[in-house]
């Protein structure tokens, strides 16, 4: 490919690399406030949670940028760009995915440790903040990695609006160069890198949100031998 051809692919990952950030700290906080919402103790609340995760759940993301991006603007009289348009539509449908991590999570830490937070006075929301996330969000993040790694590949699904992510400029090259083999082979290594990076930066955030949390402490060898010879157990009599 000549430069020019290769510089309109790097704007394609350049675009997708932004759709993918904003998407993912919508869906994110998406996700937290309705899987804790599926939490709360009142049924309306608990309801309207459910329902919103019902409904993104149960429909098509490319559906929900189409309407997005095409039905919203004669309804309510303005028009999104297409970044905008995809943010929301991808944020909102993977934000319900994303909340049922979150539900499952909080509901897997052992009731015990509510019942302590109960027994210490604390508020409802002292116990999420101080009990319940701090245990529940190390084992959300594998989950979370497997639904990142779908939003970068859902994030194709803007090229039908004419978006120049990475699967649009490389669908113009294709075009332009008649090479469809080619092109798509540097493209599937593109997505490939991405999603290898993040899944290593992923990985690296699980081990330093679980350092500490709920491991036995590791046996030093050297300070048991002294506590033998102090106590003079497992060793003979001097």
């Amino acid at each position: 490919m000549t430069s020019g051809l290769w510089e309109l692919v790097l704007k394609g990952v350049w675009v997708t690399i932004q759709l993918l950030v904003l998407s993912t700290l919508l869906a994110t906080a998406v996700s937290f406030v309705v899987g804790i919402a599926r939490t709360h103790h009142s049924k309306f609340v608990r309801f309207l949670a459910g329902f919103y995760t019902e409904v993104f759940r149960g429909t098509s993301a490319l559906v929900m940028i189409f309407w997005v991006f095409f039905v919203l603007p004669p309804a309510f009289g303005w028009q999104l760009v297409p970044l905008w348009a995809g943010t929301l539509a991808l944020g909102l449908t993977y934000g319900a995915y994303g909340s049922e991590i979150v539900r499952g999570a909080l509901a897997a830490v052992d009731p015990a440790q509510v019942e302590g937070g109960i027994a210490l006075s604390f508020t409802p929301a002292q116990r999420m903040r101080l009990i319940l996330l701090p245990q529940a969000v190390p084992e959300m993040i594998p989950p979370f990695s497997n639904l990142l790694i779908e939003l970068l590949k859902g994030t194709a699904l803007v090229s039908i609006m004419g978006m120049g992510d990475l699967a649009f400029s490389g669908n113009l090259v294709r075009l332009a160069l008649q090479e469809s083999a080619e092109i798509y082979t540097y493209i599937l290594v593109i997505y490939f890198v991405i999603a290898f990076l993040l899944t290593r930066i992923m990985r690296g955030l699980e081990k330093k949100l679980k350092a500490g949390v709920g491991k036995k402490p590791v046996p030093d060898p050297k300070t048991d031998l002294k506590r033998a010879e102090t106590t003079n157990v497992g060793g003979a009599v001097r």
